[in-house]
């Protein structure tokens, strides 16, 4: 059985690709524990400086949750429960990362429907494929979006045209992600992954940790005040501040080089 995810690391970027094409790279629990252990490592691993996620195929980034599954765990064996519920156990899911430090890129090559939108929101920069489509269609199956999509979407888009898409299922295109801001680009299916390389090359000409001070200033600074934003001492400044890639970027500057960046 092939495996449910593929990981590669390639020049400080980790590609994430979900290996269910079959299913329209839904998510069951084992593709779910896996991308579990993938964010760990991109977190950990100093040597990583960005992800990207994506999904196996033209058709789909990820069709949300397996309900064709759900169904299936009703008839399931009491030891094959156990495994699924020890797997569940060991998954920390990207969308409750409520602070992940790295940048996330989703490359979205295909339908992106509830829990895969739900990871998208979660990532920092989405790029899109002209024939993508999505949506959070929960409440046409008795569900909702459970995967915090019900508070990221208002917070990504305006609260009005959220309201339209989650009362109603509703899908939509990628241009109109685009225009309401929540996909940052819309390319032909066969210029995905040459805009997704421009991104990626684009944030490795930055300093890696002061990416990770912007990103937490940006990210934990939408919860408070913008005064008290200001004033908050974050981790990951005070890491940059005391950092050689501080000292470094300056320098090479003066120098009329590029920088070479250490991460440290």
């Amino acid at each position: 059985m092939s495996a449910v995810t593929l990981f590669e690391v390639r020049d400080r970027v980790a590609y994430i690709t979900l290996n269910r094409p079959e299913a329209m790279n839904s998510l069951n629990p084992e593709l779910r524990w896996s991308l579990s252990q993938h964010f760990d490592e991109i977190e950990n691993n100093d040597d990583i400086w960005i992800g990207v996620i994506t999904g196996e195929g033209e058709r789909a980034f990820c069709a949300g949750m397996d309900l064709k599954h759900g169904a299936a765990q009703l008839d399931a064996s009491d030891e094959q429960k156990a495994e699924w519920q020890k797997m569940q156990d060991e998954t920390l899911s990207i969308t409750e990362r409520w602070h992940f430090p790295k940048p996330l890129i989703a490359k979205v090559n295909g339908y992106a429907l509830g829990g895969g939108l739900e990871i998208a929101l979660a990532c920092d920069i989405i790029v899109g494929a002209d024939h993508a489509e999505l949506g959070l269609p929960e409440p046409r199956r008795g569900l909702i979006p459970g995967a915090v999509g019900v508070h990221r979407l208002p917070r990504q888009m305006g609260l009005k045209v959220a309201m339209g898409y989650l009362l109603t299922g509703r899908h939509m295109s990628a241009q109109r992600a685009y225009e309401l801001g929540l996909f940052n680009q819309v390319v032909p299916s066969d210029e995905l992954d040459a805009a997704v390389d421009e991104w990626v090359a684009d944030i490795l000409r930055c300093a890696p940790l002061a990416i990770r001070a912007v990103k937490e200033a940006s990210m934990r600074g939408l919860d408070v005040t913008l005064a008290d934003a200001f004033n908050t001492p974050y981790e990951s400044e005070i890491a940059r501040r005391n950092s050689e890639d501080a000292i470094e970027g300056p320098r090479a500057f003066a120098e009329k080089r590029t920088p070479n960046w250490q991460g440290k």
